[in-house]
């Protein structure tokens, strides 16, 4: 088994403005949120509507649209939306469908953000808070080994997650195995007591299309690592565009505990090839409802072929986890701190 990484602090923290020095544990006590303004994104060089009404569905694997906001539980969301830069945000009716469907999950781990214009980001999180909801995001650094450089973030509603600014980081790779090394980051569900509140860090990855079964062996590597890491925490969850399917994880799927919330379900735009997934511990992460499914945005949004293009060539996907540590809430009896009422 080849060497673990060293897990080194080396990401660019968006919306707290500052790059991490070195890696520094604060907890989640210590993480400030600050709220966004106006839309910056331009309005030119719209060629088409973006909505025309929503489809109706449920949740599961096979459906369209993610199940109706519950306060129990939060969506976990991951988006490739495809050289992510100033282009796309000269498009409106494109800009108006991403902040859409960013706004239908709690927290999205985005790839492929590709721009040298450090507003990229700035500027659609003012777009998703135009309406008057609470995002905020991260975002690492550009990554990549040819002077195509691409950028992983997460964007998250502040009304229902906490991030822990002081985890956040990219994976180190100093035999160069990854051509994009994962961003990694601790959050927390907003709602029930922090001791009872589900805790989980995600893995962002997009593996290169050429080196797929090189890099998911050397991802299992990755997983254990973060689950290493010093902060205690086994529900590590692995999202990304893996550019291959459940069926071909390799190493990483010999790991005969992981779960995938998708299985043999095209997540590419043209509906013929299976590329993201979220991946997890299912006998770790308990908090698993057994919901997910991919946001097909033809069907969501009546778009055809060529709009649905212009957003990405990659659909979202998606999966539900209670809010609570565990999958349920504690009883008064249980919860640290809290001592049986005297009969």
């Amino acid at each position: 088994m080849r060497r673990l990484f060293p897990l080194l602090i080396a990401a660019l923290v968006g919306g707290g403005g500052y790059f991490l020095q070195k890696y520094e544990i604060k907890g989640l006590d210590q993480v400030v949120i600050r709220p966004r303004g106006a839309s910056g994104v331009e309005t030119t060089g719209a060629s088409w509507t973006p909505f025309g009404g929503a489809a109706s569905g449920s949740g599961g694997a096979d459906a369209t649209p993610p199940p109706p906001t519950d306060a129990e539980t939060i969506r976990v969301a991951s988006f490739n939306i495809q050289v992510f830069g100033t282009s796309k945000l000269k498009k409106q009716a494109v800009m108006q469908t991403l902040a859409d469907i960013v706004r239908r999950f709690d927290v999205v781990a985005i790839q492929e953000v590709r721009s040298t214009d450090d507003n990229v980001l700035p500027m659609f999180v003012d777009l998703i808070n135009s309406t008057g909801r609470r995002y905020d995001f991260a975002i690492g650094p550009r990554l990549g080994r040819t002077n195509s450089k691409e950028q992983y973030a997460f964007v998250f509603d502040t009304a229902r997650i906490e991030i822990d600014r002081g985890s956040i980081y990219t994976v180190a790779d100093p035999d160069d195995l990854l051509h994009r090394e994962p961003l990694v980051a601790a959050f927390r569900a907003r709602g029930p007591s922090p001791e009872q509140a589900f805790t989980f860090t995600l893995v962002n990855i997009h593996t290169d299309p050429d080196e797929v079964r090189q890099e998911m062996n050397v991802l299992d590597d990755v997983l254990q690592a973060v689950r290493n890491d010093g902060r205690g925490e086994d529900d590590v969850i692995l999202l990304g565009d893996l550019n291959t399917d459940d069926a071909h994880l390799y190493e990483v799927g010999q790991i005969s505990s992981l779960m995938c919330a998708l299985s043999q379900t095209p997540t590419n735009t043209r509906g013929n090839r299976m590329y993201d997934n979220i991946i997890f511990d299912r006998w770790l992460t308990t908090e698993f409802d057994g919901r997910s499914g991919v946001l097909t945005m033809q069907s969501e949004y009546h778009l055809s072929m060529e709009q649905a293009l212009e957003v990405s060539d990659h659909q979202p996907i998606w999966a539900q986890f209670s809010v609570y540590e565990g999958g349920r809430r504690l009883p008064l009896a249980a919860r640290p701190g809290q001592q049986q009422p005297a009969r």
